[in-house]
């Protein structure tokens, strides 16, 4: 410890000895740039960092041992690559599987699948309230016919699949589970992910349906389904990606991200779950946002924090318990209309962040996407990024290969304790859930996201091609996909065969049941994997529970 502090000392009267020597000659005759330096959170950079800035952090560990700073895995990417997870889902279930089945040929390794706004909010094609959304933002599904459709000829046990979906999350784990029994899947074997963070719902994305606690409750059921059927299955994502597109900071979605997570698992243990049997399927799901070091620092620091809470706040002793497994997604907020080939550049930028952080799997954007849905081959362009940082640029030689820098230490630990602070916040309301409906997260990503605008408003922030270098003409126009209203047409189709063949005196009696089941609190996945085998449609389910928890209306913050 002697040698350590004699070291720093050493390494601060030489800093102010090039201050003072070196730094000034320079500065008097060429002033920098700007007057401050700020990265993407808008938080300050400092010049230089030197072992000073880190003096009090001692070693940053070994990957694959607590607190798991520089990664979960001891041989990091040198024993398994992570997994390429483009997300897909557009237009009708024929079409999202085509687009399935051809990224699967280019080399992607897991399927990530994303769904219409009606099927997000609980509705089915043919309601009012769907008209003009069918299939634009994802792909249509309203019943387990459409889902039958949407995974033909993929093998459950052969494929992982993520399913971007929340409100209605446990209807679609049913649809997924039924699936799985048609083909003969082995339960023991099947994985996956489904997203099923209601929380984050209220925070930022606003795709609700019941009040935040009936929400929660059937949140923690799928926890208990899976633990008990689906082993494998991750039955849940905690995802900051919404919460930083909402406009946080890099701080604030991990520090609201992980209190999320805690919730959850509070939850769960209330439930009398074992964190040590439950937590280990409990995933993670981040954003990759331009500030290259800063993403970096985050992820490296959500591993800290999450195996020190497990640890020390419920007592954990599983140590998958306490390794944070995340998949992270290139910033879609960050791509412009503008110049939109730019954004190649971005993606490739944010997804090298991503794996320099430790992801365990990688979503990268496609160029187009700030106009449209991506077409194939913008889709496809997005793939091969993923695949020459992998294959090409040797990053994946060394595990952590930034531990040790003073900077992105110092960040680290700027993130590490940050969050904390957070969390002492939010533990003041008395948890996550009171926080929210408190509206104190909601707030904090409001003022952090018009404090952002601002600045790029008085050029302090540069985005190429809008508020620099931007062009009168653009020189490269974009082709996108157009999804037309056709596909309505077709999904109103099958829904209408659907409902003609189906037995409505069994759709009217496991309806009836669900609705009971959540009157006495009983976990409803077992009966909704019954109303999914008998065809009732999402609205059906999601309206038969309407009747019990009632609707969410977010009060004015």
């Amino acid at each position: 410890m002697a040698e350590v502090k004699e070291a720093v000392s050493e390494n601060q009267a030489a800093k102010e000895r090039w201050e003072a020597e070196t730094l000034r000659r320079v500065l008097d005759r060429a002033p920098e740039r700007k007057t401050k330096f700020e990265g993407v959170s808008l938080e300050p950079v400092e010049r230089l960092y030197t072992i000073s800035d880190t003096e009090n952090l001692g070693d940053p560990g070994f990957p694959g041992e607590y607190p798991y700073k520089r990664g979960i895995h001891p041989t990091g990417y040198r024993g398994r690559l992570w997994t390429m997870r483009q997300f897909a889902g557009f237009s009708s279930p024929e079409e999202t599987n085509r687009r399935f089945k051809y990224l699967m040929s280019q080399g992607q390794t897991g399927l990530s699948t994303a769904y219409d706004l009606p099927a997000l909010m609980g509705l089915d094609a043919d309601s009012p309230l769907s008209e003009g959304e069918v299939g634009k933002c994802g792909v249509a599904v309203s019943s387990f016919a459409d889902f039958e459709v949407l995974f033909d000829g993929i093998d459950l046990e052969a494929v992982t699949v993520s399913q971007t979906i929340n409100a209605p999350a446990w209807i679609f784990l049913a649809f997924y589970v039924a699936l799985a029994e048609k083909q003969g899947a082995d339960f023991k074997k099947i994985s996956g992910t489904l997203q099923n963070d209601i929380l984050k719902e209220y925070i930022a994305q606003k795709e609700w349906i019941y009040p935040i606690k009936p929400a929660m409750k059937l949140v923690v059921d799928t926890f208990e389904f899976c633990v008990r059927n689906v082993p494998k299955y991750n039955p849940i994502s905690v995802s900051g990606y919404h919460i930083r597109e909402a406009g946080a900071t890099a701080l604030q979605e991990l520090a609201f991200t992980l209190r999320d997570g805690v919730e959850y698992v509070q939850y769960g243990i209330e439930r009398g779950l074992d964190p040590d049997e439950f937590v280990p399927r409990l995933s993670f799901f981040f954003n990759a946002h331009n500030d290259f070091f800063e993403e970096i620092a985050k992820y490296r620091a959500a591993r800290v924090v999450w195996a020190t809470t497990m640890r020390e706040r419920f007592g954990a002793k599983n140590p998958r318990a306490m390794q944070m497994r995340f998949h992270t997604q290139t910033a879609g907020v960050s791509l412009t209309v503008q110049q939109p080939l730019n954004n190649i550049a971005r993606v490739a930028i944010q997804a090298l962040a991503g794996v320099l952080g430790g992801t365990q799997s990688l979503h990268t954007d496609s160029y187009d996407e700030a106009l449209a849905l991506p077409t194939d081959q913008a889709a496809l362009i997005a793939l091969r990024t993923q695949q020459i940082i992998a294959e090409e640029t040797g990053v994946t030689n060394t595990v952590d290969p930034l531990g040790g820098s003073y900077y992105v230490e110092a960040l680290t630990q700027k993130m590490i304790d940050g969050c904390f602070d957070y969390f002492d916040k939010i533990d003041g309301f008395g948890g996550m859930v009171e926080a929210i409906e408190a509206g104190f997260p909601q707030r904090e990503i409001q003022e952090s996201a018009y404090q952002y605008q601002k600045a790029v408003e008085r050029g302090e922030q540069s985005i190429v091609g809008v508020n620099k270098y931007a062009m009168a003409e653009e020189i490269h126009k974009t082709d996108i996909l157009q999804i037309d209203e056709t596909v309505r047409d077709h999904q109103l189709a099958r829904l209408e065969e659907t409902k003609t063949r189906r037995d409505p005196g069994a759709v009217a009696n496991v309806l009836e049941k669900l609705r009971q089941n959540a009157k006495t609190g009983e976990n409803l996945m077992p009966a909704t994997v019954e109303a999914v085998k008998a065809y009732a449609t999402v609205e059906e389910i999601c309206t038969a529970l309407r009747d019990v928890y009632g609707i969410y209306e977010e009060p004015a913050f």
